[in-house]
């Protein structure tokens, strides 16, 4: 079975390890452990009946709960089937302007999307400077005619770049994209969204996340914040009903559980700083600090053997960075899961 390029494949992970994948701990995929929330599943349940009925193309109820979430006209917001498919969308966009400038190391799917297509890439790698990681944009990259991609918090140093550090770059590029998939794991009062300008530019599109805040991956949920004008282009280039009932169902529940995001915003900062700390602890690993649900490890031993290895001896998976050719065979990313499961990674990367 092929090395997967994403976090999650439990199957591979099973098949490596000789095991039933439910038996696999998973570290590679940057969900949260506390969902989905029982909201969510109250109105899956809920809504089962309508499963004989299609879905509103036009998803208005449930553009109204994002409406009413970020305080926008719900005209700014499009659902869909999980954030990559608003990606792929975003790649033809980028595809018609002349290089588009990518932060390095990037998501997989952000080169997926631009060679789909023939986008020209111009890389731009983050610089790791006394175990920082900074974001400086080449000034010949910084022209009207190209477009800039990059996540932020980014993915996969867990870096948060402040809101006033890419505001200056809407002025450079003809469209600016900034994936906030992980945003929703930065508290209110720390948080650097581009949500609260974002009507004030018009080639700013911000792309989020409902599946990994709310435990939610196999439901397929995502949505871009953008001016309406591209918006309804993009409705035109798609497949109709692109999010299911169900999955719209539980997001609407899910934006209005307040209760769920207090609890996740108390539960990630103790836990994140458990796997920081005792991964600092064990000789030839280098944690890096993070503003989201997930740490980028350096380590002095290969990295893929160390994943071969914790799961064939401890059933435990954890992210190989090979696919982020800049990190290669000397980086790992972990999850931060609840205190047990830290400890059960810690003690096994210890023993290896």
């Amino acid at each position: 079975m092929r090395q997967p390029a994403h976090g999650g494949n439990l199957a591979w992970a099973a098949a490596l390890a000789g095991c039933p994948p439910d038996a696999i701990l998973d570290f590679s995929a940057s969900i949260s452990p506390l969902g989905p929330p029982n909201s969510a599943i109250a109105a899956i349940k809920s809504k089962i009946g309508n499963l004989k009925h299609y879905p509103d193309p036009n998803y208005s109820e449930l553009r109204l709960a994002l409406s009413h979430f970020h305080q926008l006209p719900s005209e700014w917001i499009l659902p869909g089937n999980g954030s990559a498919e608003l990606l792929t969308l975003i790649g033809r966009e980028l595809a018609q302007l002349a290089a588009t400038t990518l932060i390095t190391p990037a998501f997989g799917d952000y080169y997926r999307t631009l060679a789909a297509y023939n986008a020209n890439v111009l890389e731009c790698p983050l610089s790791l400077v006394t175990g920082h990681w900074s974001l400086v944009i080449d000034k010949g990259q910084r022209t009207k005619d190209k477009g800039l991609l990059l996540n932020n918090p980014h993915n996969p140093t867990g870096k948060l770049f402040s809101r006033e550090s890419i505001l200056p770059y809407l002025e450079q590029f003809a469209l600016v994209v900034v994936d906030e998939a992980f945003m929703d794991f930065v508290p209110p009062n720390e948080e650097q969204s581009l949500i609260p300008v974002v009507q004030e530019y018009a080639n700013l599109v911000i792309l989020r996340s409902l599946t990994k805040f709310y435990s939610l991956p196999g439901l397929r949920l995502g949505y871009a914040i953008a001016h309406p004008d591209c918006l309804a282009k993009w409705q035109l280039w798609r497949d109709p009903w692109p999010v299911n009932t169900l999955a719209a169902a539980a997001a609407i529940a899910a934006l209005q559980d307040t209760e769920f995001q207090q609890q996740t915003w108390a539960w990630l900062p103790p836990a994140r700083n458990q796997l920081f700390q005792g991964l600092a602890k064990i000789p030839g690993l280098q944690p890096q600090a993070s503003a989201a649900n997930f740490l980028l490890v350096e380590s002095q031993k290969s990295t893929s053997q160390l994943q071969q290895q914790l799961l064939k001896h401890h059933q435990i998976l954890i992210r190989d960075c090979l696919s982020f050719q800049e990190l290669g065979d000397r980086f790992f990313r972990v999850a931060v899961r609840s205190h047990s499961d830290n400890q059960r990674l810690l003690t096994a990367l210890s023993g290896e």
